[in-house]
């Protein structure tokens, strides 16, 4: 069975995000290297690998591969960020990320969760990530600054308590709104935050997240 889907998850790589502009060789590898099956219920498995978004948990995701990978790359995670991973569900998207980054702190309001993906991580040893419980939009301001932020689902705003957690030249990546939302890169540079639009993207919303006061444009 793991040997399926070691095969499905090379598959996705090579039909979904190569096709589709997931050019960067790191985003991909560590993509290819996470196995996505660890982090859905059981009763998923067998389509952890669909190009589609599939519910982990009451308003928590993982964003279908494909726009998950190009969220990703553009964010331009290395080997010597810190990043933040907001409503980070079962784990799958700190677990990519810890692949990239040099450290991740994942953040959930749900104390269950908090304690599923820390188990998960931990049994795939994901040592550099640590999950913690908090407010979504509040992050952990006493673990930053961060290099990049990732917001794992669509939001109204980017709420300006995150923003103001990034480090100079950080970036923060999310999907500002739904049917379709607009994947949204920001940058700070000193006091000042710039939004660039990428591309259309539909991903479910975070709701505890909902028309929370925030940076728009």
């Amino acid at each position: 069975m793991a040997e399926n889907f070691a095969t499905a998850r090379h598959s996705m790589v090579l039909s979904q995000l190569r096709p589709n502009n997931v050019t960067s060789d790191s985003v991909a590898n560590a993509m290819d290297t996470v196995p996505r099956e660890e982090f859905v219920p059981k009763d998923l498995r067998g389509v952890a690998y669909m190009d589609e978004d599939l519910e982990v948990a009451q308003d928590r995701f993982l964003i279908e591969p494909r726009v998950f990978g190009l969220l990703v790359q553009a964010a331009e995670v290395t080997d010597t960020d810190v990043v933040l991973d907001i409503a980070c569900g079962t784990g799958y998207s700190s677990a990519v990320l810890g692949n990239l980054a040099q450290a991740v702190v994942s953040i959930e309001d749900n104390a269950a969760l908090v304690e599923k993906a820390s188990n998960i991580l931990m049994g795939l040893e994901a040592d550099n990530v640590a999950v913690i419980e908090a407010e979504l939009d509040a992050g952990n301001a006493k673990q930053g600054p961060y290099n990049v932020i990732h917001i794992n689902g669509a939001v109204d705003a980017a709420p300006q308590t995150l923003l103001d957690q990034l480090a100079d030249e950080g970036r923060l990546i999310c999907v500002l709104g739904t049917n379709p939302g607009v994947a949204t890169l920001y940058r700070r540079q000193g006091d000042n935050f710039y939004a660039t639009s990428l591309f259309n993207a539909a991903v479910p919303a975070i709701g505890s997240m909902k028309a929370k006061a925030g940076f728009s444009f």
